[in-house]
């Protein structure tokens, strides 16, 4: 249900970008830092959208990385957490009780 709720919401965000672009189609000028050029605004529009989730994503890509590596390193420490421990114990070690009333019986 997330999945649809975010890509229903893409497709109006995308909608009302296209609709606003096309409306705005007259040339406008763009400064670089080597100079200027008159670019139609659609351009100019689409192009600071895609640039700009372009960023986003890699950002977001940079913290699934992060997390990643955050999971593999954890998982190593718990298979070395468990490794340290002995795999199987003792019912009397560990449940004292349990002895007792055997030897009594």
């Amino acid at each position: 249900m997330k999945g649809q709720t975010a890509f229903i919401i893409g497709i109006i965000a995308a909608i009302i970008i296209a609709v606003f672009a096309v409306i705005n189609v007259e040339a406008v000028p763009v400064n670089y830092l080597f100079g200027t050029t008159n670019w139609p605004l659609i351009l100019v529009i689409l192009g600071s959208v895609f640039l700009g989730a372009a960023v986003a994503g890699a950002l977001g890509m940079m913290r699934v990385v992060k997390l990643q590596s955050e999971v593999k390193r954890l998982r190593a420490s718990h298979r070395l957490d468990k490794t340290d421990t002995p795999a199987s114990t003792n019912r009397s070690e560990t449940n004292p009780s349990v002895s007792d009333t055997t030897k009594q019986s």
